[in-house]
């Protein structure tokens, strides 16, 4: 086989493409792992050798197999694009008459076309990239002869078409990364001048085409110019009229139409002239007209459902509605037009029951928008706000913008109620079996639209909040009483109808929330005692817990409400039903974090606070050690973190100090009972079981940590010794089990010895995050923690070294700033040498020591930045070395950190004048090299940005003066006096000794020259010259760069920053639009004493039907008729095995 390769390869002599077509065709059916990996080292040789494209025409005009054909027009496509520049005159106007030459042969008729579709399209694309390098300068003639061209022949002229599409796809799409700014420019701007060319070519062919596949490329080529055309062309020409009148109504064209007037639709109204106006008002009277005449309202869904034309159809038309809805509603919003605005909205609301997610995101955005619209224009404009969110203020008179909407808000409201997405507190679901399970995969998409839907729901509310609250209360009656022939009880049904209510919590009244929350309970207490079955309970069970869970505001109003749902949340606990329990927990949660006050407080007719009835016991509370008695493990740690924010809302700091000891009284007892077991028996804590235990109290006090804050720090003094002993005892037993045998570190007792080490540093970690007394933290913690913790880390098996000691002591420093900075070098001293020496062997191993390494001399670098000129020269040496193979990695969050660090620092001597010489007289070239390494190279595109500013930094501080000596020896530079000169020369040589092969000396200077032009120094056009240097050596070898738009987000993380207080000012401005978890916990105790009336209602009413929470479901376990409700539910423990 190698000879015959080798033959091939011999451009000196005619090919024999009979042999071609059989190396070619045993790369893809060949068995042979070795020949394929020999063939395909040939096509890439072949493929890159200079004349490889002048055996083009001879493979297709002698082959008869379709991948030889494919094979030679990858290399010809490979020649336009990386090789066209350094091809002679002579043989670039070979080969584009060529190319013409075949598309025109491929084209000419139906049935060639047919049979060569595949290969003209390659063509078509070949074509393309010469006239992005040749087009209009060497080519001013191509749109007139394109134009004419077509007009002489049907077939042609519909691949005509597809070559101007591509043509407008590149330039004004995909040009970014494979073109030079300047290039992107002239190209713009050429393709304008021509347009009035091409739209004359577009509209003879719609007026007189007859082929229906060449009408089609037509309308979907407009479709590539509508975005950036001058309006002229969209308002002031048969465009739009062809579009409704000539082929919308014809089922062919209908899809590519519609995507052309929505193109049309989406045209920016600011950029619209109002003389625009009456054509866009016209456009869409004329469409709606037209589409009335094809499917009425009603008859979407039977549209929608007779196939895939139907689908696309619905959903194009999805996409129009909604797009000109929003865009032009305003102008829409006329007395002429309102009957065709309340029919397109006809449209969407029976669009939106279609059974399709993604149309039914669209229209839910869409209605989002609506409802937001005249949210703030007619109801928020017209009253004062609230002064808390706890009322808002009396309805006005409905306007009459909102009384031309009513209806359709109407048949809205009840659709979204009807088609509410899950929330993802929600863990009880009923799967695709009918089988109620826990979920365990939280879907994305799905809490996206519930936020989408919930909004929207709560603005609908502020609209009306009379009728959203009557088509609940309808539904949910209908639930519990079904009515005859109606559709009757359904979990989903239920659920989606809870989910619903939940989503509206703080968008009424206070009073009429109150009474709408006590009209649900009651009827939800009520199903849930006239329903059977252990699974329907646990529905209903899981939608009364996310209710309360919604609505805090009515909770902290209504103590003996409030404790009431806590005291049937303990009773869930013991319930083993999948899901029950863990829902039980977060809903716990939930509430004490929105409701904690209420728990510290002495509330009216109790003996004590709620919090020392949990801690102690008593008749009414059960105490911790009862409720969490059936909890697994991760629920006890939820409980316990739930109970933490209760305590963190007790202010009387000796009153929190005594309950705080109470609450760890369970735990501290394991706690003390294992040591002094240990202190009996050292032995013990190699017990398995122990190691467990020790995890788990460990892992309580980790989550009362989180949600208890500082105070937390009383409860670690009194364990901190000891922890560290028990860490330094599993630290030896670690040790010396794995230097017996390194395979030991995998054998369970290791890893359970290693996951309370873990938990151990997760604990003090998260002490440091949330302490506010750092002094004493780093006075008293952190000696003992630089004894034990990091003495270990430093002698310990590389296996078996924790990287939670690296982000712990990170996050010391971090918290502790400059105040540590005496001790980062004993830190560094323990850590550094020896991770470093685990995270370079390869890029693969320890990927955790990996990121926490780099996040701790990133947090160094920030905090403590004299830390780094405090240690020995050569180490510093070997930190900065660090931080470049960290800049070199190819993992794009370690590479992210490594450039951070080194831009950071640099940014960091611009205060240290001195320093700042000695460090660019050291590191200043080597770095130069460096940035320019990962600036060039495919993997570590992510990083432009960051590449570019340390680049931009660093000629910056050449410009201003920085070094202030000599960077180079002035007799090995003859005729270089200045650092400035010297730079300009050394990025020269190292970017001739890279690219010369693919840029003139000439390109190169211009480059290094933009790059010190001060006029160049503003961000963007800092990147734009490089991203333009990046293009131009792309074209002779491809490896070089990549299509990625990564590095093409600029400012991302800003407009996300901004993005994200935008949203939250928004949200703000609209009681209940935020969402529960995230409101300002407000004191009710005056809106309580207001509204005890409506409360005691539901107070009543829950001792007589809230049994039926838990109640059983066996006969056995039934309370006798005559047995006193009140004592059943004190002995209710769950609906029964």
């Amino acid at each position: 086989m190698s000879g015959e390769l080798e033959k091939l390869l011999d451009f000196s002599v005619p090919l024999d493409v009979p042999l071609l077509d059989q190396v070619v065709t045993a790369m893809y059916t060949s068995q042979d792992e070795a020949q394929r990996k020999q063939i395909n080292a040939f096509m890439t040789t072949f493929q890159e050798h200079p004349q490889a494209w002048s055996r083009v025409d001879c493979i297709l005009e002698q082959t008869t197999c379709e991948l030889s054909k494919f094979f030679a027009l990858a290399t010809l496509e490979n020649c336009v694009k990386y090789r066209w520049k350094v091809l002679p005159a002579d043989q670039r106007e070979a080969i584009k008459s060529y190319i013409v030459s075949v598309i025109v042969r491929y084209s000419s008729d139906e049935a060639t076309l047919m049979r060569t579709k595949m290969q003209l399209s390659k063509l078509n694309l070949i074509l393309v990239q010469i006239l992005k390098q040749e087009w209009p300068h060497n080519w001013r003639d191509f749109i007139p002869q394109i134009v004419e061209s077509g007009k002489t022949n049907e077939t042609l002229c519909g691949n005509n078409m597809q070559i101007l599409k591509l043509l407008s796809e590149e330039v004004f799409e995909f040009s970014l990364k494979q073109l030079t700014s300047g290039k992107i420019e002239s190209l713009k701007e050429s393709l304008t001048q021509e347009f009035q060319l091409i739209y004359q070519f577009c509209e003879f062919v719609m007026q007189n085409g007859k082929n229906v596949i060449t009408l089609q490329t037509t309308l979907q080529c407009f479709l590539r110019f509508l975005f950036w055309v001058p309006l002229y062309y969209a308002f002031e020409t048969p465009l739009i009229d062809m579009l409704l009148h000539k082929f919308f109504p014809q089922p062919q064209f209908r899809s590519d139409s519609l995507q052309c007037l929505t193109e049309v639709a989406a045209i920016d109204p600011k950029s619209v002239n109002a003389k625009y106006h009456p054509k866009v008002q016209k456009m869409y009277a004329d469409f709606i007209t037209n589409l009335s005449s094809i499917v009425q309202p009603n008859a979407i869904k039977q549209y929608y459902d007779e196939g895939d034309q139907g689908e696309e159809f619905v959903q194009r038309l999805t996409l129009f509605l909604s797009t000109i809805l929003k865009t032009h509603l305003p102008i829409l919003e006329t007395q002429e037009l309102v009957w065709y605005l309340i029919q397109g909205l006809q449209y969407l609301v029976h669009i939106s029951e279609v059974d399709d997610d993604e149309i039914f995101k669209i229209c839910t955005e869409y209605w989002n928008f609506l409802a937001d619209d005249l949210y703030h224009k007619e109801v928020q404009m017209q009253r004062p706000m609230p002064t808390l969110l706890l009322t808002s203020a009396t309805p006005l008179q409905q306007s009459p913008r909102l009384q031309t909407y009513s209806q359709i808000l109407g048949q809205v409201r009840r659709l979204l109620i009807e088609r509410m997405p899950k929330p993802e507190e929600v863990l009880v679901v009923e799967d695709e079996n009918g089988e109620v399970v826990k979920e365990h995969l939280k879907d994305v998409e799905v809490v996206a639209l519930h936020k989408t839907v919930r909004e929207t729901l709560v603005y609908l509310t502020h609209l009306d909040h009379q009728k959203t609250e009557e088509v609940m209360i309808e539904k949910l009656g209908l639930q519990v009483h079904p009515t005859h022939g109606g559709p009757g009880w359904s979990r989903q049904g239920l659920s989606t109808l809870c989910w619903a209510i939940g989503s509206i919590s703080g968008a009424m009244r206070e009073d009429d929330e109150k009474r709408f929350l006590v009209h649900v309970i009651k009827d939800l207490l009520g199903l849930c005692e006239i329903t059977r079955g252990k699974d329907n309970k646990a529905v209903i069970a899981s939608n009364i817990m996310y209710v309360v869970g919604q609505y805090p505001r009515f909770l902290r109003a209504h103590w003996k409400f409030l404790k009431t749902v806590v005291n049937k949340l303990f009773e869930f606990m013991h319930e083993t039903h999948p899901g029950v329990q863990d829902m039980a927990c977060e809903t716990f949660l939930k509430i004490c974090q929105r409701c904690k006050i209420q728990f510290v407080k002495h509330q009216p007719q109790e003996q004590a606070p709620f919090i020392d009835q949990l801690l102690l016991g008593s008749s009414t509370v059960t105490d911790i050690a009862s409720t969490i008695r059936d909890l697994e493990a991760h629920q006890v740690n939820m409980f316990y973190e739930a109970v933490g924010y209760i305590v963190a809302s007790e202010t009387v700091q000796e009153k929190r100090d005594s309950i705080i000891s109470e609450l760890f009284k369970l735990p501290n007892s394991r706690w003390l009972e294992i040591i002094g077991s240990a202190m009996q028996d050292p032995n013990l804590l190699q017990n398995q079981d122990t190691m467990r235990n020790i995890a788990k109290i460990l892992q309580i006090n980790v989550r009362v940590a989180t949600s208890l804050g500082h105070p937390y720090i009383l409860q670690l003094a009194s364990i901190y010794e000891r922890m560290l002993q028990v860490y330094k005892r599993y630290s030896e037993a670690i040790s010396a089990q794995v230097a017996g045998n390194a395979l030991s570190a995998k054998t369970s007792g290791v890893r359970l010895m290693r996951a309370v080490k873990r938990e151990t540093l997760r604990l003090i970690e998260t002490t440091v995050e949330k302490s506010e007394e750092m002094h004493r933290i780093v006075e008293h913690f952190v000696p003992p923690l630089v004894e034990y913790v990091l003495t270990d880390y430093q002698n310990n098996h590389p296996d078996t070294r924790d990287p939670e000691v690296l982000s712990l002591f990170a996050a010391i420093i971090h918290k502790a700033g400059d105040t540590i900075t005496e001790q980062v070098p004993r830190v560094l001293g323990a850590v550094f040498e020896c991770t470093l020496s685990m995270i370079t062997t390869n890029m693969e191993d320890f990927p955790e020591h990996r990121i926490n390494f780099f996040n701790l001399l990133k947090e160094i670098n920030h905090s403590c930045f004299r830390a780094f000129f405090m240690i020995p020269g050569e180490v510093f040496k070997v930190l900065i070395d660090s931080i470049v193979w960290a800049i070199k990695h190819r993992e794009r969050n370690i590479a992210d950190t490594g450039l951070t660090i080194l831009l950071e620092m640099l940014r960091n001597l611009d205060g240290l004048q001195d320093v700042a010489n000695q460090f660019y007289l050291q590191f200043l070239l080597s770095l130069t090299h460096d940035i320019f390494t990962v600036l060039t190279d495919k993997e570590h595109e992510p990083g432009f940005k960051l590449q570019c500013a340390i680049l931009q930094h660093m000629v910056s501080r050449v410009e201003g003066g920085i070094p202030n000596a000599p960077l180079f020896n002035p007799t090995e530079h003859p005729g270089i006096t200045t650092n400035q000169q010297f730079m300009r020369h050394k990025m020269l040589s190292m970017l001739q000794e890279g690219f010369s092969d693919r840029m003139t000396v000439t390109q190169l200077q211009d480059f290094v020259s933009s790059l010190f032009d001060p006029s160049k120094g503003d961000v963007l056009a800092f990147q734009t010259v490089v991203r333009d240097f990046l293009v131009q050596i792309k074209e002779y070898n491809c490896d070089q760069w990549t299509e990625s738009t990564l590095s093409l987000q600029l400012e991302q993380q800003q407009k996300e920053a901004d993005r994200k207080q935008a949203e939250l000012a928004r949200m703000t401005a609209v009681p209940g639009l935020m969402p529960v978890m995230q409101r300002e916990e407000v004191d009710m105790a005056e809106a309580c004493q207001r509204g005890k009336g409506a409360a005691l209602a539901l107070w009543k009413l829950i001792p007589e039907t809230l049994s039926c929470f838990m109640g059983s479901m066996t006969a056995w376990e039934r309370r006798a008729s005559d047995c006193a409700d009140d004592s059943a539910l004190k002995d209710c423990r769950g609906w029964g095995s």
